[in-house]
């Protein structure tokens, strides 16, 4: 949680850099920064020509796809969406929160030039709605907190499947071959117990070149590449794996008795503690799943780095006449705020009252129907995935500033509406367990 809304601080404040350098006097340094070409060439063989812009948002993008990739396999194999009773209601909102958003901009657009940003106000930014209700502290029900996240990551998924299906312009079929033999390589490699993170980043990089060439969205690759990293740890034999780290630890701490003590040093260059330590580091790599130990890993440097630069990159809308005062622009940018404020929470609520209704799904214990619209509110926050979706969806650039206007007023309203509903339906405070004698 707190790694969620440090993250979210650094979105906004990031964000509002990039609003105020792209109306600042400076704009134009703005634009050209992020179209400054950046290509790689090898020969007559390979080319890759993207500015410095799409490098962020089909590069570094990948890795935070990787990651929602993890979370979703994570949640599937193990947590809130492992099993039927557990991943329907959740399911359910998701489905509901992405379809009702969705019709609303469809409704204001059937037709017309802008249809393409339907897909806008389907997505949840996690890190925003988790550091949203993080606000309301221990008032807040562990399980309500577990209902907004599995309803993200499921909300994830979806958008995912909308950004590959529908956001493809032209699919190339030799391309597409190729990065799915490039993961049937990485699924081969785990099954002949390749465990070294080189080998998969080097065919990983295949399978997102190869993904990129094939017309579909580069990202999708990463999502991909997280499915099929194994979530299960390498090794059972706990006894063993504490046999060799009290051994370990028993070198480090010989090796350092005789640095300190001994005034030639018997480890003149620190070589054998060196291994000590790379053999404890080994150590802890086998006690986790190459899941939780590559989350772990990159989990900082996608939310303080990553997301923060893409921010930075894709916020950055000119709040002038031309995009104020043209009629499309405002339009584009109503239908995308009022699908993030008014159909996601309509569309949340309306579905798991379906679920529950009909049996699929239970009530959560201590969630009542007052939470849920105002999760589904929260849920309206959309940041990340749906100035993504925008950056793939708008080719017109007053289109694309109308539909980032509607992401951060709808953002904003959904926070502050979304708190309000949620401190009203709340109980003043959680009840605390007694101690026990």
């Amino acid at each position: 949680m707190d790694l969620e809304i440090s993250s979210a601080i650094l979105l906004l404040g990031m964000a509002v850099v990039a609003l105020v350098w792209a109306n600042s006097p400076w704009a134009e340094s703005y634009v050209h920064f992020w179209h400054t070409p950046l290509g790689l060439q090898y020969g007559d063989s390979f080319r890759l020509d993207l500015s410095l812009g799409h490098w962020v948002n089909d590069g570094l993008m990948t890795f935070f796809f990787f990651m929602v990739g993890m979370e979703i396999k994570r949640e599937m194999a193990y947590g809130e969406l492992s099993t039927r009773s557990r991943a329907m209601l959740p399911l359910a909102a998701a489905i509901g929160g992405m379809v009702v958003p969705a019709g609303i901009y469809a409704w204001f657009h059937m037709g017309g030039p802008a249809i393409r940003g339907w897909g806008v106000p389907m997505a949840t930014d996690i890190a925003f709605a988790v550091a949203a209700l993080s606000v309301l502290g221990s008032r807040v029900p562990g399980s309500l907190r577990i209902f907004l996240l599995a309803l993200a990551i499921a909300d994830d998924l979806g958008a995912v499947a909308v950004i590959a299906i529908f956001y493809t312009a032209e699919i190339r079929l030799d391309a597409l071959a190729m990065a799915g033999g490039g993961l049937a390589f990485c699924v081969f490699l785990r099954v002949i117990g390749v465990r070294s993170f080189l080998v998969y980043l080097a065919v990983g990089t295949f399978v997102w070149y190869e993904t990129h060439h094939s017309g579909v969205h580069a990202t999708v690759a990463g999502v991909m590449l997280g499915f099929i990293t194994p979530h299960a740890a390498p090794r059972d034999d706990h006894a063993s794996l504490i046999d060799r780290g009290r051994h370990a630890l028993d070198h480090l701490r010989e090796v350092l008795v005789g640095v300190h003590e001994t005034p030639d040093p018997v480890d003149h260059g620190g070589h054998k503690r060196h291994h000590a330590a790379r053999e404890l580091a080994q150590l802890g790599r086998e006690t986790l799943s190459p899941l939780d130990y590559l989350v772990n890993l990159l989990e900082r440097p996608v939310a303080f780095l990553i997301m923060p630069v893409f921010a930075l990159a894709n916020a950055g809308v000119v709040l002038d006449t031309t995009t104020l005062g043209d009629s499309m622009a405002l339009s584009v940018a109503w239908a995308v705020a009022l699908g993030l404020l008014i159909g996601k929470p309509i569309g949340i609520t309306l579905f798991s009252w379906l679920a529950i209704r009909t049996g699929l799904a239970e009530m959560p214990r201590g969630v009542n129907w007052g939470m849920i619209f105002a999760t589904g509110i929260l849920a309206g926050i959309g940041f990340t995935v749906a100035l993504f979706v925008t950056a793939l969806a708008f080719d017109d650039p007053v289109h694309a500033a109308g539909s980032k206007i509607g992401i951060l007023l709808g953002s904003v309203l959904a926070t502050a509406a979304g708190l309000i509903v949620l401190g009203k339906s709340l109980p003043k405070s959680q009840p605390v367990a007694p101690a026990p004698h």
